[in-house]
């Protein structure tokens, strides 16, 4: 599950240089506004993205008006400060035809972040410009979110394989394979692979927390 404060790892590999695209296919013409959407997704300010990548807030602004193109070195150092992998920026340009975008997001082209504390989350939303975000969520044996943490919105999901604890406050729950839930994201809450085998999630999140 997405947590706006975890350490992401880019790419699909723990070791893969923030400056390298994660798979064959994610490539094409820079999009600023998809810097702007992560961005705001993670309600992060403008100011803010400046201090992390160490560049100024004049030139992240041009680059999110795609009115400068960056350069890998500046374009790298902004991926790591959203916690993500260039490839991420180039991925739905590459979706398919012009008349999909927005809409329709096609299996080989969906965009991945890997933790380090043993989970993936796959963006099955074409983008982060609406008001709702769902995700494809593989947790390996033993893989949690860490510590509890909030964010605003609401949550809801469905164990697609294994079993999975959910905490909620201070309530935790186990479910099984079909299994659904739906809560507050402003209350403490953590995810736990509960399965000697690997637990799959598919989720919603509004408004998106990317």
């Amino acid at each position: 599950m997405s947590k706006s404060d975890s350490k992401a790892t880019p790419g699909q590999d723990p070791d893969t240089p923030a400056h390298a695209p994660t798979r064959s296919g994610e490539t094409g013409e820079l999009d600023g506004a998809e810097i702007r959407a992560l961005r705001k997704a993670r309600s992060m300010s403008l100011v803010e993205l400046a201090r992390r990548a160490d560049l100024s807030i004049g030139y992240i602004s041009q680059i999110e008006r795609n009115c400068s193109t960056p350069s890998v070195k500046a374009l790298g150092a902004i991926a790591r400060a959203l916690g993500v992998t260039i490839g991420w920026f180039f991925s739905a340009g590459s979706a398919g035809p012009g008349d999909e975008k927005g809409i329709v997001l096609r299996k080989q082209h969906r965009r991945r972040i890997g933790f380090r504390d043993g989970f993936v989350d796959y963006l099955l939303s074409p983008d982060l410009e609406g008001e709702i975000e769902m995700l494809l969520t593989h947790f390996s044996v033993g893989a949690s979110t860490g510590e509890p943490y909030t964010h605003r919105g609401e949550e809801s999901g469905l164990v697609l394989k294994g079993r999975l604890e959910i905490t909620v406050g201070d309530r935790t729950f186990v479910l099984e394979e079909g299994d659904s839930f739906r809560f507050s994201s402003t209350e403490p809450h953590r995810y736990r692979n509960a399965y000697d085998g690997e637990t799959i999630l598919v989720a919603a999140l509004t408004p998106p927390s990317y």
